[in-house]
């Protein structure tokens, strides 16, 4: 059996196209064998340009090659669910973009369909893997900052194209769905619990409906979480992990730079300015290659995946919560 799995892409979305499909190319474990669009010559296009052997002007047509084994689904978020379902039941592997659905019930019917069919389906937070990123974790578990008590997070960029499926609310766009799930999923895994409620306060644009500027506080049984997410602002990033004893700062947690090293800060001995702190660098890395390749060896080595679809479900339950507590302005349970 080849080591390396073949994939099939479904679209040619601007993220596919342009960062996740070059990364999966460069890996040990990935073979981008084939990709497809509902127009034909944009498939064609997109497989001359990326060195990919087939083409496909159906989603249909792709899922019916018995050589591909997994496919990338990275479709608009209202398509996340339906042809990832589809896909699975065609017998492929998954790893679809996140957020993985636009509501529970829908990531549930998915978990359905995964232990139905005995594929394995994943949602892509390539954060979960990156060194910056198990770095910073191990650090919060090995009581480098003491207890942790509080994350702070921040997640933007400007958007105001009404044509862009993030400003188009019928497609799951808006702020929550596309970054601030990053800001609710790591908060999570910083924390390694449950948050068992939260508040929000949700700020839509006028004309188009979507959610441009969303806060809120997720309450954990260790700490609490706070965070802002928007489509309408200058773009900026950044995660603070506060302890008893310490901090940690993730200079650019969500879009990794592929191009020169990552850093993170701890910092223990309390100097307001940040001249005391401790700088972490980590070598030249591609997130996406990483993601790619531990997707397939968990295919061809039967190992689990770094993000469950159990957890996915929660990350949703959250997601859901926050929109119900802007509606409410009370404090919900996920």
């Amino acid at each position: 059996m080849n080591k390396k799995v073949a994939w099939g892409v479904l679209g040619v979305a601007n993220i596919a196209v342009k960062k996740v499909l070059p990364a999966m190319q460069r890996g040990e474990w990935c073979q981008i064998a084939a990709i497809a669009s509902r127009d034909l010559e944009k498939a064609e296009r997109a497989a001359k340009e990326l060195g990919i052997a087939k083409a496909y002007g159906s989603y249909e047509e792709l899922l019916a090659d018995p050589e591909i084994e997994a496919v990338y689904n990275p479709l608009p978020n209202h398509l996340h669910v339906p042809w990832s379902i589809k896909a699975a039941e065609a017998g492929k592997h998954v790893l679809c973009e996140k957020p993985i659905s636009l509501t529970v019930p829908e990531a549930v019917s998915l978990l359905r369909t995964r232990d139905r069919t005995g594929v394995k389906i994943e949602e892509a937070f390539m954060v979960r893997t990156h060194p910056q990123w198990v770095k910073a974790i191990d650090l919060v578990r090995t009581g480098q900052i003491g207890t942790l008590r509080s994350v702070m997070g921040y997640f933007s960029y400007f958007n105001r194209d009404p044509k862009n499926i993030r400003n188009i609310p019928e497609y799951g766009g808006g702020a929550l769905m596309d970054i601030g799930c990053y800001l609710v999923y790591t908060s999570r895994l910083i924390f390694g619990e449950e948050p068992t409620r939260v508040v929000a306060h949700i700020e839509r644009d006028p004309e188009m409906g979507t959610d441009i500027l969303t806060s809120g506080i997720l309450h954990f049984p260790s700490g609490q979480s706070i965070f802002t997410c928007s489509t309408q602002v200058a773009p900026y990033q950044r995660v603070q992990i506060i302890g008893t004893k310490g901090r940690i700062e993730i200079e650019i947690p969500f879009n990794a730079p592929i191009d020169k090293p990552c850093r993170i800060f701890r910092d223990e001995r309390g100097d307001l300015s940040g001249r005391s702190a401790e700088l972490l660098e980590f070598p030249v890395c591609d997130q996406y290659t990483i993601q790619g390749d531990l997707f397939s060896q968990s295919i061809r080595e039967g190992s689990e995946l770094a993000v469950p679809l159990e957890g996915s479900i929660r990350n949703m339950a959250v997601i859901d919560a926050i929109f119900r507590s802007a509606d409410s302005g009370k404090w919900e349970e996920p």
